[in-house]
C-alpha cells in the first residue's frame, strides 16, 4: 500500500512581523547585510520566525518538518554565499522569474562552514515529535548558479560544489530526509557527458547522508531532459520528484518510459500561484500520476512544486493545509 507523506521542498515566506522587523534591524546595521553576518537582534527575530513556521507545519499536520530557509535571501544561492572564499557580485535574475539575487563568485578553495547544519540543530530542537526534513540546493544547480574564478572549469567546479555540499551534510543532526532541489537539471540542462557527471554529483552528496535518510531529488519548472532523468536514475537516491504542475504530460511520459525509484516526489500544488488546491484535488493528481506511469510506489511524497517564498503568507498556510489534508484522505478519488 503506497504511503502518501505531506511535505514541501522549504524556502518559506517570511512571516508578515517578521518581514518589517527584519528589514528595519537590517537597515540599521548595515547596507549589504549578507545572511551569516547577522547581529543578536537580528539572529533572534530569525529564531522566533523559525518556531512560527515550524509550528505552522505542525499545525498542519505535515508530515515532514523543514526549517523554512527563512534567511535564504538569495534562493538556492545561499550556501554558497555564506561561505568563504565566496564574493557576492551584483543582482541577476533567478532562473526565468522575476526574482533576483546575488552572484556567488567563487575566488578561492570552498570548505563547508555548518551554516545549514546550525539552522537544522535549531529546527530540530523546535520539531517535536515530527520527523525533520533538510533542504539543500543540489551540486549541479548550484554550480549552475555560482561565478567561477578560481576552479578553472565546469567539471572541477561542480566537482568542488559536490564535495562542500558533502561536507556540509556531514554536520547534519539527524534527519528523516533530504531534499536536493533540482531546477537547473531541467531549466539548464547538461549535454552529453557533463550529465553523467551531474548524476555521479547527486550520488555523491547523497553518500553523504546517514543511512536512515532518504534522499529525494525534486526538479522543477520543466521536465528534465530524457537522456539526463536517464542518468539520473542511476544516482542512488530514493526518490526522483517530478514538476506535476510545470508540464505533468512529459513528466509522466518519462516516468513510464524510463521507470522510477520505488518512491517518487509529487509537485502537486503550485508553489507560485494563489489558488489554493483541495485535497481532493491533490489525491486526484497522486492517483493520475501513479495509473498514468504505471508504478506501484512504496512512498509519495506530496509537496509543491516550487519552493513557497513565492507565496502570501495566508496562502503558504492554506496549502500546507491542504497538503497535509490530501495525505490524510482515506482514499484516492479518481
Amino acid at each position: 500500500m503506497t504511503q502518501i507523506v505531506a511535505t514541501t521542498p522549504g524556502l518559506y515566506p517570511l512571516p508578515e512581523w517578521a518581514k518589517d522587523e527584519l528589514a528595519d534591524l537590517k537597515g540599521h546595521q548595515k547596507e549589504d547585510l549578507v545572511s551569516g553576518d547577522e547581529d543578536e537582534a537580528i539572529s533572534e527575530a530569525y529564531e522566533r520566525a523559525r518556531g512560527d513556521v515550524i509550528d505552522q507545519q505542525r499545525t498542519a499536520g505535515l508530515d515532514r518538518v523543514v526549517e523554512g530557509q527563512l534567511r535564504w535571501d538569495d534562493m538556492l544561492a545561499h550556501p554558497l554565499v555564506v561561505a568563504d572564499s565566496v564574493e557576492t557580485g551584483g543582482i541577476v535574475r533567478y532562473y526565468d522569474n522575476n526574482n533576483f539575487y546575488r552572484d556567488p563568485i567563487v575566488t578561492g578553495p570552498l570548505a563547508a562552514t555548518g551554516d545549514v547544519a546550525a539552522e537544522l540543530d535549531a529546527a530540530a530542537d523546535r520539531a517535536g515529535e515530527t520527523p525533520l526534513q533538510a533542504v539543500l540546493p543540489g551540486p549541479y544547480s548550484l554550480a549552475d548558479l555560482a561565478t567561477d574564478e578560481h576552479y578553472g572549469d565546469e567539471a572541477a567546479l561542480l566537482d568542488a560544489v559536490t564535495e562542500f555540499l558533502a561536507d556540509e551534510i556531514k554536520q547534519f543532526p539527524a534527519v528523516e530526509t533530504l531534499f536536493l532541489l533540482e531546477p537547473s537539471l531541467a531549466v539548464n540542462p547538461p549535454g552529453d557527458g557533463p550529465d553523467e557527471h551531474a548524476s555521479e554529483a547527486v550520488d555523491a552528496v547523497a553518500g553523504a547522508t546517514d543511512a536512515g535518510t532518504e534522499v529525494v531529488v525534486h526538479t522543477y519548472w520543466e521536465a528534465l531532459e530524457e537522456k539526463v532523468y536517464a542518468h539520473l536514475m542511476d544516482a542512488a537516491v530514493q526518490a526522483i520528484g517530478f514538476d506535476l504542475v510545470s508540464d505533468h504530460d512529459r513528466n509522466v511520459y518519462l516516468a513510464g518510459e524510463y521507470g522510477t525509484k520505488e518512491d517518487v516526489a509529487l509537485g502537486l500544488v503550485d508553489g507560485q500561484n494563489t489558488l489554493v488546491e483541495s485535497p481532493e484535488t491533490i489525491r486526484e493528481r497522486v492517483e493520475w500520476f501513479t495509473d498514468q506511469s504505471g508504478e506501484d510506489f512504496g512512498t509519495v511524497y506530496a509537496t509543491a512544486n516550487t519552493e513557497l517564498f513565492y507565496l502570501p503568507v495566508n496562502k503558504f498556510e492554506a496549502k500546507l493545509a491542504a497538503l497535509a489534508d490530501a495525505a490524510d484522505l482515506e482514499e484516492v478519488h479518481a
